[in-house]
């Protein structure tokens, strides 16, 4: 497992590493030391799966904020996707700035994604299928989101006319989740 640090605070790229033999292959997907060793520590409480039939679906850009905020570990077990992330930690050098990585069933990356982020992808193939643990229980109350395709933000999303859900479509921009969350990260949130 080799974990790289990204050029977002607090964000680990992740190659799992491989044992081959005639049979295929056997693979960690996570180990609890490792991520200690990087300063990592996560109880995962929850592992989610999100399956997309169509190319070019999106989802996102949402967060958990509050005292249910969400550190989040994503891979890819079939397909592909373009997976974004935007730094909304007040504190941070890098608020308001996104990045972006390519996960694959092929591969054989990971991302970590801290609290205090938005999270969405844009599957590049049909039939895409992410799984993803979380440290904290979904909470509706506490969910929120910012609009795929925000103007402040200028995500280069590599699908200009997506599948997406109708939710996803109301999510307020930018500028309005900051006015309207203006002390989400004062109700209990830890980078």
């Amino acid at each position: 497992m080799i974990m790289i640090p990204g050029s977002l605070p607090g964000v680990y790229e992740i190659t799992l590493s491989s044992n081959p033999d005639l049979r295929g292959y056997f693979q960690r997907l996570y180990d609890e030391q490792t991520f200690q060793e990087f300063g990592l520590h996560c109880n995962w409480v929850q592992e989610n799966r999100s399956f997309s039939r169509k190319k070019g679906t999106i989802r996102g850009l949402h967060m958990q904020f509050g005292v249910h905020a969400e550190t989040k570990l994503i891979r890819v077990s079939k397909g592909a996707i373009y997976d974004v992330f935007v730094d909304l930690r007040k504190d941070s050098p890098t608020f308001c700035m996104w990045d972006a990585v390519l996960l694959t069933e092929d591969n054989q990356r990971m991302v970590y994604i801290p609290k205090g982020f938005a999270h969405g992808f844009c599957t590049l193939v049909d039939d895409t299928e992410v799984v993803y643990k979380v440290d904290h229980v979904y909470s509706p109350a506490h969910e929120g989101g910012v609009y795929w395709k925000d103007e402040t933000l200028r995500i280069n999303w590599p699908i200009l006319k997506p599948v997406i859900s109708n939710k996803d479509q109301r999510l307020p921009s930018l500028e309005v989740f900051l006015n309207q969350h203006e002390d989400y990260q004062n109700r209990g949130r830890s980078t």
